[in-house]
């Protein structure tokens, strides 16, 4: 398939899985915890999550059998393809459950284990966030427009994002965070993929974060780095793997933020 194509097909992965997951947005639904009781964090599944991964798996198969498929739901199949679909059916599921509207499907597409295209929908907004990482845009109800980081050097004037300070690991995973929380103007919690949508749109900073999946990151790294964002690991490594994540509007403020990271 040509690249316009998989744009498009894409964009077909969004549509249908939206259809699935709109029905049991502020809906009874079931739902299920992934911890099991083990002590850990409340891990959170919706019948939602199952149904759009599922159609999303499903389209994949039947037009790209050759591609790999990575999900939070239901693991992995070829992921030693040339291609492979990074999907997160629901990212922000302790929103969706709660009736706010800051979670969005990630769609992601890898060639060779690099981050090559990426899509952000939240399809109760009728928002989807689009990058190739070369280029970046929005398109909603106003239409469709290109999306262009911040320019900001200093921690001091920056606008921080994290999904929840408490999925920091207690010690110096934590400390760190804090100190570089410490630095800047203003920080704000609970906003999962939404974040980085809003600092590919010039409305926030910097977002770091720990404790990712592939899942979790791979379809953002292309709408940030196409919007003139940096996303690396804390450690300036590949995001593509999840682990500790810091992602800024501008490349001096992310080196900021390493320094601070890595003392």
């Amino acid at each position: 398939m040509s690249v316009v194509d998989l744009a498009q097909f894409m964009e077909d992965l969004a549509t249908q899985s939206g259809a699935a997951i709109l029905p049991f947005f502020r809906a009874h639904f079931g739902l299920d915890d992934k911890s099991h009781g083990t002590g850990h964090a409340f891990d959170p599944v919706t019948e939602a999550d199952r149904a759009a991964e599922a159609v999303m798996r499903r389209m994949i198969n039947d037009r790209l059998p050759n591609h790999g498929i990575l999900g939070e739901e239901f693991g992995s199949e070829r992921v030693d393809a040339e291609c492979v679909w990074v999907l997160d059916p629901i990212d922000g599921t302790r929103a969706f459950i709660s009736g706010l509207p800051t979670w969005g499907t990630l769609i992601g597409l890898t060639h060779h284990g690099a981050a090559v295209r990426g899509l952000m929908h939240q399809p109760y907004l009728g928002e989807r966030f689009l990058g190739d990482g070369k280029t970046a845009s929005v398109r909603s109800a106003k239409g469709e427009r290109p999306l262009h980081t911040r320019r900001n050097e200093a921690l001091g004037n920056a606008i921080l994002a994290t999904t929840d300070p408490r999925l920091f690991a207690e010690g110096e995973e934590a400390e760190r965070f804090r100190t570089i929380e410490g630095q800047v103007k203003m920080s704000r919690y609970g906003t999962d993929c939404y974040a980085y949508c809003m600092l590919a749109a010039g409305q926030i900073d910097l977002v770091v974060e720990a404790g990712l999946k592939p899942y979790d990151i791979v379809a953002l790294i292309p709408i940030v780095e196409g919007a003139g964002g940096v996303v690396t690991s804390w450690d300036g490594g590949p995001a593509t793997g999840g682990g500790r994540i810091v992602a800024a509007g501008d490349r001096r403020l992310h080196d900021a933020a390493l320094k601070v990271l890595n003392p």
